[in-house]
């Protein structure tokens, strides 16, 4: 394996309506025989499924690697959270029942926790093999079929994970990949025989799908972006503040939609946290994503470099002030010259009107913002359209939970940040979609509730 910054490694053929098509018309065959099986015989399979990529997570993490442009590092933690997720579901599987309610005169109800059908799964290009999996695994737990569309700009992995489950033993056709872009999602989304959507990426191309889905009635899940606040009170831990704002900001190369970007530090710790977190910032190793000690990668795509440029140039023209990076990046590996490296960036002098902080920028650029009082700080922190994320700092437990009970958000942080532990829900408020990723809430979003009323005497009627 090696890097080849700038350069096509491969190419795919797009998926168009009779492929779409096909490889809905295999997963419905395949819904067919796995939603008939019990919970535990799932089980099996999908625990079969997590033990093959654990047992090949340095090959499947290298592909990632390639495939994204994040760190190794990185990569390794993306699929052991994969497998993980697996083997949670798989716990899960046989766990799926509903309930037995007694009714006058000896009748009763009961209900069915059942499959949907053929879900679709719309994945991003921030975690692919990740968000193939969190997609994956609670669609086939509740008794699903799946055909997942990965972003065109990460195609690779996502065809490994469908060989795996076919090596654990799902059925043919049961997790079935279609290549694309737009157009093969769209064809996905108005097919009549797709039950859900869900998916992960923009909130221009969430309110789309949402659109085609309300044509046909579809539910969907939607994981979208995020403008995050991060809330450092002077009475932290100073340097797990910082850690953690290094973790808000600059995982995957600042690529990821729950990032805390907006970091609101109060004013009278403000120098002292500003100048720690440039010195951190200015040690991070950028380069290779396959070295050991590299820790930031390459941006995904030259168009996404110039966007996040972009924000950065508008920024200093609002007024705010680079206090480090926001340049291009060279390694100095004659190799990667190509590649869409850039330093990681912290603004200062920002304030709450300026589109570096109102905007989701998506790449690595820190805002630092100043404030005075708890209160005015939970009033500017949900000022957003977004509510995907929020974090707080503190040594003040009372204050801590009395803040995220107070943010406008869907996923919240005490004393950490960007931690997906599977057995927890992950989404959002707001813009930032609806529906849940993970825990055992996500398996309400990929079945449905059947009630059964059975009469035991004479049927009364009032006729």
């Amino acid at each position: 394996f090696k890097m080849c910054p700038g350069r096509v490694i491969t190419k795919l053929v797009s998926s168009g309506e009779k492929e779409v098509d096909l490889a809905v018309q295999s997963a419905k065959a395949a819904f067919k025989i796995w939603s008939q099986m019990s919970g535990m015989e799932r089980s099996r399979v999908l625990l079969e499924a997590a033990r093959i990529i654990r047992e090949q997570r340095e090959e499947i993490a290298t592909w990632e690697t390639i495939n994204n442009g994040k760190s190794i590092f990185e990569a390794r933690v993306d699929i052991d959270i994969s497998w993980q997720c697996l083997e949670y579901y798989a716990g899960l599987a046989g766990s799926l029942a509903g309930e037995h309610i007694q009714l006058p005169g000896g009748s009763f109800g009961y209900t069915r926790r059942e499959p949907l059908g053929v879900c679709a799964g719309i994945g991003a290009w921030n975690y692919p093999f990740q968000v193939a999996c969190w997609k994956a695994a609670p669609a086939l737990a509740c008794g699903n079929a799946m055909v997942f569309k990965p972003s065109p700009f990460t195609p690779l992995t996502v065809v490994r994970l469908a060989e795996i489950f076919t090596e654990a033993g799902v059925p043919k056709g049961l997790f079935n990949v279609v290549q694309g872009g737009a157009a093969t999602g769209q064809f996905l989304c108005h097919h009549p025989d797709v039950a859900k959507i869900s998916f992960t990426g923009s909130v221009p191309t969430g309110i789309k799908i949402m659109g085609m889905a309300a044509k046909g009635i579809k539910p969907v899940t939607l994981e979208l972006g995020g403008k995050s606040p991060l809330i450092i009170f002077s009475d932290c831990a100073l340097e797990n503040a910082v850690n953690g704002a290094l973790m808000a900001n600059f995982l995957t190369q600042g690529e990821v939609c729950c990032n805390g970007t907006r970091v609101f530090v109060e004013r009278k710790i403000l120098d002292v946290f500003t100048k720690e977190v440039v010195k951190r910032t200015q040690k991070i190793k950028i380069g290779d994503p396959l070295l050991e000690d590299t820790r930031m990668g390459a941006l995904i795509n030259r168009p996404h470099l110039d966007r996040v440029q972009g924000f950065i140039k508008q920024a200093k023209e609002q007024g705010a002030e680079v206090l480090c990076g926001g340049d291009l990046y060279v390694p100095d590996d004659p190799k990667l010259k190509n590649g869409y490296y850039m330093q990681p960036c912290v603004l200062g002098n920002c304030t709450d009107d300026m589109t570096c902080v109102k905007e989701e920028i998506f790449g690595p650029v820190m805002s630092i913002l100043p404030f005075d009082t708890e209160e005015e700080v939970v009033e500017r922190a949900n000022n957003t359209k977004f509510g995907l994320a929020g974090g707080v700092f503190t040594r003040d437990i009372q204050k801590a939970h009395r803040v995220v009970a107070a943010l406008k958000a869907g996923m919240c942080f005490i004393n950490n940040y960007n931690i997906s532990p599977v057995e927890l829900p992950f989404g959002g408020y707001k813009a930032s979609g609806f529906g849940r990723e993970n825990g055992r809430a996500a398996m309400e979003y990929y079945s449905q509730l059947k009630t059964v009323c059975v009469e035991m005497g004479d049927v009364e009627s009032v006729f």
